[in-house]
């Protein structure tokens, strides 16, 4: 059988010897001349120099700082744990770099919602609510005071606080300072827990639980900014049923104190409305289902509701994980239907607690909501 590549065979291994170890030889000899020394003899078993060694030879495992097989599995044990510190420290650093997004930039990301609601009856005049939530302001929050006095610029014809307005006890000027402007306006309050009692650290793991959290023992001074409101001409709605008009409509407004802590007294206010109003509108704080449904049986077209910040810390497109309250996750932000006849709408809220300081997927909002008329 005749070889592919001749060169590698017999003939030119012998040729190899012949030709080049003499070479090799002599160069040596003149080295070790200019040298000094002596050149040892070389071995003359060179009849394996050029062959390819055994298949069957055996082979091991290369290792590297140490010998035998403890060595092998220190090292692997040494880059596992830098693999494993690697992807550590890379979600540290994420982490890190959320923590900066969601206190740095979204929770100072204030935006304006516009939501279309077809409550009022066929061929009426729009109305337009501005409905505002849980500022949780402090003297501070300059540019959250400035956002909110601009937008008496979308001139609305009723303005709706829903509570939590206070971050401390010196933040009555603050909120009136936002307000200032929208307090010219007919508006319509009221109050949550933390306008009556001031924020507390909390475990922010804990909030995420759901759980009920107790109102801390430090008061504000709620009924200065109350009297403030009031004497600029807005109206408390809590446990009061009103009967108004804002432009060009009738309206019947019942409000309750925050139910969140059982401080609503539904039953003070309870009936339907005044059937001779163009729309009926119930204030709650917190959206308790227990609250909404009374509403519905009595025939409201539309609740408006704060206190679960839309989730605050949410899944990406804001989805909520946790709402605060007993409403379901799919209605902690924005307009739903509770019943066939009934709206409902969560405010995001233009705030958090001082002690919670962070928004993620949730920004913070107002909402000029649209009345239009139902369709015939």
């Amino acid at each position: 059988m005749r070889r592919p590549w001749p060169c590698l065979g017999p003939s030119w291994r012998r040729s190899c010897r012949k030709r080049w170890l003499p070479s090799v030889r002599s160069w040596q000899k003149l080295y070790a001349r200019v040298r000094g020394g002596s050149v040892a003899p070389v071995a003359r078993n060179t009849e394996n120099a050029f062959r390819r060694p055994p298949r069957d030879l055996p082979t091991l495992p290369a290792v590297f700082g140490g010998r035998g097989e403890s060595a092998g599995a220190v090292t692997v044990a040494k880059r596992a744990a830098l693999v494993a510190g690697g992807i550590v420290g890379g979600l540290g650093l994420a982490g890190a770099a959320t923590f900066v997004y969601a206190n740095q930039i979204e929770l100072k990301a204030f935006r304006l919602k516009r939501v279309r609601v077809p409550a009022l009856p066929a061929g009426h005049r729009q109305l337009r609510i501005l409905h505002v939530s849980d500022f949780h302001m402090t003297r501070s929050q300059r540019k959250k005071q400035r956002w909110v006095a601009g937008l008496d610029a979308l001139e609305p014809d009723l303005v709706v606080n829903t509570g939590d307005n206070l971050g401390g006890a010196d933040a009555v000027p603050a909120v009136l300072t936002a307000l200032g402007p929208l307090l010219d306006r007919p508006g319509v309050f009221v109050f949550g827990t933390n306008d009556y009692f001031g924020p507390k650290p909390v475990n922010p793991f804990r909030y995420l639980t759901g759980k009920k959290r107790r109102p801390s023992a430090e008061k504000l001074p709620w009924e200065g900014m109350r009297a403030a409101f009031i004497e600029r001409g807005w109206s408390d709605a809590t446990h009061r049923r009103l009967e108004f008009a804002a432009g060009g409509v009738r309206l019947a407004v019942t409000g309750v104190d925050d139910p969140h802590h059982g401080l609503d007294d539904y039953d003070s206010v309870a009936g339907a409305p005044n059937a001779d109003a163009d729309l009926a509108i119930g204030l709650s704080h917190s959206p308790e289902p227990r609250v909404l449904d009374r509403f519905a049986d009595d025939g409201y077209d539309l609740v408006l509701s704060g206190h679960t910040h839309g989730g605050q810390v949410c899944l990406p497109f804001e989805r909520a994980i946790v709402t605060n309250c007993g409403i379901d996750r799919a209605r902690a932000s924005g307009l739903s239907r509770w019943t066939e006849r009934m709206w409902l709408h969560v405010s995001n809220g233009l705030g958090t607690s001082p002690y919670a300081p962070v928004r993620l997927f949730c920004p913070p909002s107002a909402t000029l909501i649209e009345m239009v008329a139902r369709e015939s």
